[in-house]
């Protein structure tokens, strides 16, 4: 029951965030004005737009099947798609659930170690951290005086002042280092005594299982082919963002570049710790819009049109995928039973 009221209460802090944005983002926004914007805009460029988008989750779903190899599992492309787009689907209700919920299913589906596949979600995460900020850097430096001005106003002045209000000294730092450093020689001093702990142990086989499906990005055979899905990623990101410029009049005179440049901070609003980035992504994307002289509310227009596309489908896929999924784990159920 504790449990529940925790989640809750987790739902509804991240919506409230969520919501929060949203409500700065659409003030002052004439919401008639935007509706009609959304009617007429083209939504050709979105249905192509949502094509690309499908074919980056099955790539990431086939990319996370080379990563898993390595433990000595092979599910099928198509149990890690379902896996990938519960994920998504389950990132709705909380951000980073996700993560947690795709091991979860891939578990119940191919008895592949929960502990493991977290450590494989990890590398992946990490992979696709390092090409956000290869993408940062590329935006920064391709025209410093436009794009870098509003990624210092906009993204690295306001997070080095939260880091800065986290660690407010160099003290608090040593403190929180030798705090941890205590702990981390507790553990080692009376690990065996500790062993005997259920929980204690239990940890101890998850952060096992972490480091075990770490070490699969060293073992793997097929680097080039994960190299591969994860420049196929990252480019069906670019062009799902690139081709929604054409949707409406006020952006479809965008370049390329400008193209790379809101994929850059639509995947830092997306980022943001609420659920499938709701307010955050209209925000931003909305604000850098604007230095292309768009007014807000296109650019409102274009991020609404933007995020809720990809939640729709997101809801839809991820829906079918699960039902799909409960139906194939019931036929498995009753074969094993009946054998």
């Amino acid at each position: 029951m504790r449990k529940k009221i925790l989640n809750v209460l987790k739902f509804l802090i991240f919506l409230s965030i969520g919501l929060t944005l949203l409500y700065i983002a659409f003030k002052g926004i004439n919401l008639n004005d935007l509706w009609t914007d959304l009617k007429h805009a083209q939504y050709k460029w979105v249905f192509l737009a949502l094509v690309f988008s499908i074919f980056s989750h099955i790539s990431r779903a086939m990319r996370w099947n080379i990563l898993i190899e390595p433990l000595g599992y092979k599910p099928t492309t198509l149990n890690s798609f379902y896996a990938v787009m519960i994920g998504y689907f389950a990132n709705l209700a909380a951000p980073r659930l996700g993560e947690i919920t795709r091991c979860v299913v891939l578990n119940k589906s191919d008895k592949i170690p929960f502990d493991s596949l977290v450590g494989t979600v990890i590398v992946e995460r990490i992979i696709d951290l390092i090409t956000l900020v290869i993408l940062i850097i590329i935006i920064f430096f391709s025209k410093i005086n436009f794009f870098g001005l509003f990624l210092i106003k906009n993204v690295f002045n306001p997070l080095s002042a939260k880091l800065s209000n986290f660690f407010p000294s160099a003290g608090w730092a040593w403190l929180l280092f030798l705090i941890g450093l205590g702990i981390l020689t507790i553990f080692w001093l009376f690990r065996k005594k500790l062993s005997r702990i259920t929980l204690f142990h239990k940890l101890k086989n998850i952060i096992k299982g972490v480091i075990q499906g770490l070490k699969s990005v060293y073992t793997m055979r097929n680097f080039w082919a994960f190299l591969g899905h994860s420049l196929f990623i990252w480019t069906m990101y670019f062009l799902m963002t690139w081709v929604l410029v054409f949707s409406l009049p006020e952006t479809s005179g965008l370049k390329p570049i400008d193209g790379l440049f809101l994929l850059v901070i639509g995947s830092l609003g997306m980022a943001a710790p609420v659920q499938g980035g709701i307010g955050a992504y209209h925000w931003i994307v909305s604000l850098g819009l604007t230095i292309y002289g768009i007014p807000k509310e296109k650019g409102l227009a274009f991020a609404t049109i933007s995020h809720e596309s990809q939640i729709l489908l997101l809801i839809i896929i991820g829906a079918i995928s699960m039902f799909l999924f409960i139906i194939k784990t019931k036929k498995t159920y009753i074969s094993e039973n009946i054998n």
